[in-house]
């Protein structure tokens, strides 16, 4: 896990380093696998060694942090959907967005998944934070008597991770497809 920033605030410059750190990270995670040196990491984002493992002190927090964002980028989307969208439309272009990242991301998601342990508690919160925003759109949608009372957000979850695996290698044609009967499945 990253340092706790409650304590202090990081400077602006050590802001600017953390991020572009994660960001690297993810492309050559992305790339290379989670066993790329955090050497070629700290070179590749333009800082020194001694940088990176000021904020990342081991190669498993650096993951973590990575995984946490990634995640919580994804689940900030689906919140922001809530706010912006009447409830089917919200849900809706979250499964489509859902779906666009599992199909662009999972190779990255996959490897931060491998590195990290189901048990723990980056994993956990991070479950806890996707299914808790996905859940708010689900809820929403049967609160409006457009979505199945059956269905969790987890549900959700599933069938969109599920849906994104099936349409990796389709056209965008029967992506639309499969998320469309999907959707209509969903549907009270």
């Amino acid at each position: 896990m990253p340092r706790d920033d409650a304590e202090r605030p990081m400077r602006a410059d050590a802001r600017r380093n953390y991020e572009r750190i994660v960001a690297t990270a993810k492309v050559l995670f992305a790339e290379h696998g989670a066993d790329v040196p955090l050497d070629d990491i700290a070179k590749t984002a333009g800082v020194g060694a001694g940088t990176l493992y000021r904020h990342f002190p081991t190669r498993e927090q650096l993951i973590e942090t990575v995984y946490r964002d990634e995640i919580g980028l994804l689940a900030d989307r689906a919140l922001v959907l809530h706010d912006e969208l009447a409830p089917w439309e919200a849900l809706e272009a979250w499964m489509r967005e859902q779906v666009t990242w599992v199909v662009e991301r999972h190779k990255l998601a996959a490897i931060l998944k491998e590195s990290i342990d189901s048990g723990s508690e980056t994993f956990q919160y991070c479950q806890k934070r996707l299914r808790g925003a996905t859940g708010t759109l689900v809820e929403a949608a049967q609160a409006a008597g457009v979505v199945r009372a059956d269905v969790t957000g987890a549900d959700v979850l599933r069938l969109g991770h599920g849906a994104g695996m099936a349409v990796r290698n389709c056209s965008p044609e029967e992506g639309k497809l499969v998320l469309s009967v999907i959707l209509d499945g969903l549907r009270a």
